[in-house]
């Protein structure tokens, strides 16, 4: 048999060998591995509860976010809504329902906890009304001193509003029904109406004190100036003259509107133009260069027809128009003449004809319709546009139904205390008397 030589021992050491051969470790290195190989688990874990919990927070049900705004509240910076989920959100919505459509004296207590956070927008007060106020009869024979006492309601202008509308629901009691004003919420006074009056600037202010219809019923130049920071004086008639034409419509949205649709094409029934109506008519009118001019001036078509002493030059001042552009000036003045005159003229013969002889923005009272002093005096701060205590002629809408005074409040019974120690007499002359020296602006 043949044989074959064995390799030298060199030859066995250098040729690989073709098994993995084994590291031989060490009690270190042993320790070392476990300890990298528990840090590693821990962190795998702690990642694992992250992602878990971030799941179930992708789960749950997203709460309504309008539930959490706090846009409406002034004093705190948190909402108290009356529930989370949806369930207790649709007896939310039944209860504001029921509220509509019983009299207040029925209410319940979660009735009137709704009634205050959606109808009056006001959730900031639903805690101690909670605690307090079990049913609408408690709510009705509220005095401004519970309200500032019992509820919390430190803001004047949050009590006013509050004791206004109890008073519309208490004569509401005997059947006569809330008056129109009931139907204007603090959005649309403060979107809509300071939009139709021309000076949208002072949204944010309205919003804030929540003024609804009632409440801007109430409202005289020194709640103006003093709560809602409006120190202009033509800005303050402007908006006095706007509320006046709500009086002369009975706080009725739509009469205004279909008033308005009537003469969107025709210059006609200026009373009722809204300042965007306005500065269309300077446009038709050839004047469009100027028209910009009247964003946010206060002109609407109840100043320029109420108001006697807007003229020629107080227009051309809202336009911007130089004193040296004479024969524009007097293309204006015929302009404003064609229009003006006759709705100015309509409306003195309809007053005249009931006796008054003066136009409605003459006859306002004060908020609280109380007849007037018997000192004589008028002083700047009380204003002299009011509330009227007087019908409307034959030619506007009522204020009277089935012989009932549609204003939203006749009496003084329970308005705050300080607007009942304020009561100016009526005014005579221009609806803008105590306002001498008006200034009208292009700004």
């Amino acid at each position: 048999m043949r044989t074959f030589p064995s390799p030298p021992p060199s030859d066995r050491v250098s040729r690989p060998s073709t098994s993995t051969r084994a590291i031989p470790l060490t009690d270190k290195s042993l320790e070392d591995l476990e300890e990298a190989k528990r840090k590693k688990k821990k962190e795998k874990m702690g990642l694992g509860s992250l992602s878990r919990v971030f799941a179930r927070g992708k789960q749950r049900k997203s709460l309504d976010p309008g539930l959490f705004d706090d846009s409406d509240c002034l004093s705190s910076p948190t909402r108290h809504s009356l529930s989370d989920g949806s369930e207790d959100q649709l007896d939310r919505l039944q209860q504001v329902e029921l509220a509509r459509m019983t009299p207040m004296s029925q209410w319940r207590a979660g009735t009137v906890q709704a009634w205050l956070e959606v109808v009056m927008a006001m959730p900031m007060y639903i805690r101690t009304c909670s605690e307090n106020v079990k049913s609408g009869k408690v709510l009705l024979g509220l005095t401004d001193e519970d309200l500032e006492m019992g509820l919390g309601v430190s803001s004047l202008m949050h009590r006013r509003k509050l004791r206004l509308a109890i008073e519309d629901y208490r004569d509401a009691e005997n059947g006569r029904g809330l008056s129109k004003a009931a139907d204007m919420d603090h959005h649309w006074v403060a979107k809509a109406w300071l939009s139709d009056v021309g000076l949208p600037q002072y949204s944010q202010a309205f919003h804030n004190h929540l003024v609804d219809g009632r409440l801007l019923n109430s409202l005289t130049r020194r709640d103006l100036e003093r709560h809602l920071n409006i120190t202009k004086t033509f800005h303050q008639v402007s908006l006095l003259l706007g509320i006046e034409l709500l009086h002369l419509l009975n706080f009725d949205k739509e009469a205004l509107q279909a008033r308005r649709v009537q003469c969107e094409h025709q210059n006609v029934d200026p009373l009722v133009w809204t300042s965007h109506r306005v500065m269309k008519w300077i446009k038709d009118i050839d004047l469009k260069e100027f028209a910009e001019s009247l964003l946010s001036s206060g002109v609407h078509g109840a100043v320029m027809v109420l108001d006697p002493t807007f003229n020629i030059d107080a227009m051309a001042t809202a336009l911007g128009i130089p004193s040296n552009k004479h024969m524009i000036r007097r293309h204006l003045a015929e302009e404003m003449k064609t229009l003006i005159g006759p709705a100015r003229t309509d409306t003195k013969q309809d007053y005249e004809g009931l006796g008054l002889g003066t136009p409605p923005a003459l006859r306002r009272q004060n908020s609280a319709g109380r007849p007037p002093s018997s000192t004589g005096r008028h002083t700047d701060d009380e204003g002299s546009l009011r509330r009227r205590a007087v019908k409307p002629p034959t030619g506007f809408s009522p204020r009277t139904r089935n012989g009932r005074d549609l204003s939203c409040h006749s009496s003084n019974g329970s308005l705050p205390r300080d607007v009942r120690d304020h009561t100016p007499p009526r005014s005579e002359g221009s609806p803008i008397h105590g306002y001498t020296s008006i200034e009208v602006t292009n700004v």
